[in-house]
């Protein structure tokens, strides 16, 4: 079916059982034998037509397996089941998720959040995560993740950024939360999700429970803002990424259409989801109606064991989790055999490039696997602007074609496209592109022009029309999915009393993708073990702290500028990204 075509779709009536009238426009066509649905309406209007359709149906499950033991308070957040088998798991129907965004809407609007407002998420992984996201949602107010790695200065630094006015977050951000909250005025307001609340915010439970379930008549047109996530430039400071609710329903169609989610289809999500790669991902799931587990824990055998107990279908996975996973089948850890895996239809991966080694390696262990690879920015709404496609796996090592809906050119420095097989700047363009930097048009005009995405990697086109990804335009380290900013680490290091001068740059690692290198100068006459820079940078979270320490002269140019082109040449002899997807 011609996809312009089939957009304008036809219109179709649904009615809940409050007699209120929802309006879809429903596309409908095949690929791979797997119907697809796309709606053109607002997200929470999707969330709506799944509780009215499958109301008592299990939407999402959250697992920890590292919890033996809870204390029960209010009656949502009882257990469904904990014991030394599946130790933590609770589940929630389609009505219940809509139900619960419901009234943290209205009791949102009850206390004067409007349209427009910006409601910050700081919490891990779990079954109230969602239901917040889209309550946010439903009020017209815009939903602000934040990376729970971040410190409270990060934290403080975003909200501010993103002129927050209201915060939920959970137990593992209480002292985080307390050393900044004097510091946020313009918070108004603070929802603490988990038990014990702490006297400077209030309980999300006890102010919701009795709140209605009935959805909000707030008017959402798909133009609206609904999000505001962070990305980062080398320097560290994260950018406020503004996304419309037609970006977000674009994600929706655009992970359907890859992976062709069906009804009884059940994914596994294990990455956090304040990232939009796991919620996109998830996303799929969400518009097909089916089923979602949330996984706190990367440990081989809780992923086996969940796929296996919860009869899992696909599973979307960083290289350093599949790399534990295949090392700890060859090491004897865990044995095929003892979990029912039959049902595994579709692992792919995403945030870094992918070695061919390793999904050569899968497919020994994973024959009737279909296998897919996701590029994408959190300016472009997460995965998918770019993608391989599961009947392409003899291009593994590629990140692909335009993804649905999206497409994409390679430019030089003026913007002008590109001889196939030169490297140029990867730009995309599509309806999951970002509004804009919030409040930053400099920024914004960078990297926006005429509609297209400029990514900040460097790409070139086989023959075939697969792009590959040649090296990074930026300087950012990604470290099994996680960024790391050059600058963050080299600052820190200055303040070592033997250190004159540092630079970090990224270095292939097998697991890791890529891990953070400190080549260090040290002062005249002054001496230094690695051991000791080692032990400084515990001052550091752990992900920051670079892995491998050389001693160095740091090569700077004329205007003072670290040449890390120069460091890259030497240390991996050529690019990066090639490195980390050199067949071995």
């Amino acid at each position: 079916m011609n996809q312009n075509a089939a957009k304008k779709g036809r219109t179709a009536d649904i009615n809940d059982k409050r007699g209120d009238v929802l309006h879809f426009v429903i596309v409908t066509s095949y690929r791979n034998n797997a119907e697809k649905v796309g709606m053109e309406m607002p997200i929470t209007d999707i969330l709506a037509h799944n509780a009215s359709l499958y109301g008592h149906e299990v939407s999402l499950i959250e697992i920890n397996p590292e919890i033996t033991e809870v204390r029960r308070s209010w009656k949502d957040y009882e257990l469904v089941e904990l014991n030394p088998e599946r130790k933590y798991r609770r589940q929630m129907t389609w009505r219940e998720f809509d139900d619960k965004a419901n009234r943290l809407a209205n009791f949102l609007m009850e206390r004067g959040l409007e349209k427009g407002h910006k409601v910050g998420i700081l919490l891990m992984n779990c079954l109230e995560w969602l239901p917040i996201y889209f309550g946010v949602l439903k009020t017209g107010a815009l939903a602000v993740p934040l990376n729970y790695r971040y410190t409270e200065d990060e934290i403080k630094y975003c909200l501010e950024l993103a002129e927050c006015d209201v915060l939920i977050f959970g137990p593992e951000f209480i002292d985080r939360v307390e050393a900044i909250r004097e510091h946020i005025p313009e918070v108004k307001m603070r929802l603490f999700v988990g038990q014990d609340c702490p006297s400077f915010a209030e309980n999300y439970y006890a102010l919701t429970a009795c709140c209605s379930s009935i959805a909000p008549k707030v008017p959402i047109t798909d133009e609206d803002d609904a999000a505001i996530y962070f990305s980062s430039g080398t320097t560290g400071f994260p950018k406020a990424i503004l996304h419309t609710h037609r970006g977000l329903v674009s994600s929706c169609e655009v992970e359907m259409d890859h992976h062709g989610q069906r009804r009884d289809d059940n994914f596994l999500c294990i990455p956090p989801l304040y990232h939009t790669g796991a919620k996109m991902h998830w996303f799929g799931s969400f518009l097909s109606g089916s089923k979602a587990v949330l996984l706190r824990g990367v440990n081989p055998e809780w992923i086996l064991k969940a796929v296996s107990e919860e009869q899992i279908t696909i599973v979307w996975l960083l290289v350093p989790w599949a790399q534990d996973i295949l090392d700890a089948i060859e090491h004897g850890d865990v044995r095929l055999e003892d979990y029912q895996l039959d049902q595994w239809r579709l692992m792919h991966i995403g945030a870094q490039p992918v070695p061919p080694s390793l999904i050569k390696r899968w497919k020994e262990y994973f024959p009737s696997h279909d296998y897919d690879t996701d590029y994408g920015l959190s300016e472009s709404i997460g995965p998918g602007c770019v993608h391989l496609g599961i009947e392409n796996i003899h291009k593994v090592g590629a990140i692909g074609k335009a993804g649905y809906n999206w497409e994409l050119q390679i430019v030089d420095e003026a913007g002008r496209p590109v001889k196939q097989g030169d490297v140029g700047e990867l730009c995309v363009r599509g309806s999951g592109v970002m509004k804009c930097y919030y409040n930053n048009p400099e920024a914004t005009a960078e990297v926006l022009k005429d509609g297209w995405l400029y990514t900040g990697d460097m790409a070139r086109m086989d023959e075939d029309g697969f792009v590959f990804l040649v090296d990074r335009k930026k300087d950012v380290i990604i470290t099994g999915g996680e960024n790391l900013y050059p600058v963050q680490i080299e600052d820190f290091l200055h303040t070592h009393p033997a250190i004159k001068d540092v630079a970090v740059i990224g270095l292939p690692d097998h697991r890791l993708g890529e891990i953070a290198v400190a080549i260090i100068e040290l002062k005249p006459n002054v001496s230094c073990t690695e051991a000791e820079i080692m032990q400084f940078c515990n001052a550091l979270p752990r992900y920051k702290r670079p892995r491998r320490i050389i001693f160095e002269r740091v090569p700077r140019n004329p205007t003072g500028k670290i040449e890390k082109p120069r460091l890259r040449e030497k240390y991996i002899g050529g690019s990066l990204v090639e490195a980390q997807t050199k067949e071995t």
